[in-house]
């Protein structure tokens, strides 16, 4: 799983990679120069989706980024790379919150045909009270993920337990600022709670 984790992170970076979104965010004029660790790539990330949550109930991306939001693409039936990265996304928002930083963690399927309101709803409830899972028809998560320029495809062979290849960043995503940052999957709790509170101390929004 590890090597098909690895496989889908560099499609996701050969997606995002080498444009002039680079320039742009490093110019002078950039409110979060400071806060960034590296190059952000791609055209313009995020934006408007309609997903389900677990209630069953179709919400918009401005009914869920009502604040700070860490965006995670996975899938319950994940063996180890997503339980793990939203856990440490859980990690990282308890950090926030010890510093007064109200931050929420979202999860969203590639997986909709196994991963019903209830199934991700379970899913998030289990990693932390803040997260909110989320689904949708297979036309809402590939619309989402082409917004979030995610990478994710299912495994042919593997019957009924099928698994997914998917990327596996983390999106941070402001209210009015909208994306502004995403974070590897190899960053600590720690050090995404450094970065993110970097953002809201120069302006959450």
């Amino acid at each position: 799983m590890r090597i098909y984790a690895a496989l889908a992170a560099a499609a996701v970076a050969g997606l995002i990679g080498g444009s002039a979104l680079y320039v742009y965010l490093r110019q002078s004029n950039d409110t979060f120069a400071d806060c960034r660790a590296g190059a952000v790539g791609g055209g313009d990330i995020g934006g408007a989706f309609t997903l389900v949550d677990s209630t069953g109930k179709p919400v918009t991306d401005k009914d869920v980024i009502t604040k700070p939001s860490l965006v995670y693409f996975g899938y319950t039936f994940c063996p180890d790379v997503c339980p793990l990265d939203n856990m440490r996304n859980a990690e990282a928002v308890d950090i926030l919150e010890e510093k007064g930083l109200d931050v929420q963690p979202v999860f969203i399927t590639i997986d909709p045909d196994r991963d019903t309101p209830q199934v991700v709803g379970e899913f998030a409830a289990n990693l932390h009270p803040k997260m909110i899972g989320l689904t949708g028809s297979p036309d809402q998560i590939k619309a989402a993920s082409l917004v979030y320029k995610t990478y994710y495809k299912k495994q042919e062979d593997g019957g009924e337990f099928y698994l997914m290849d998917h990327s596996t960043f983390t999106y941070l995503v402001l209210p009015k600022a909208g994306f502004v940052d995403f974070f590897r999957r190899d960053e600590t709790s720690e050090a995404m709670a450094g970065r993110v509170a970097c953002f809201l101390e120069k302006g959450a929004g």
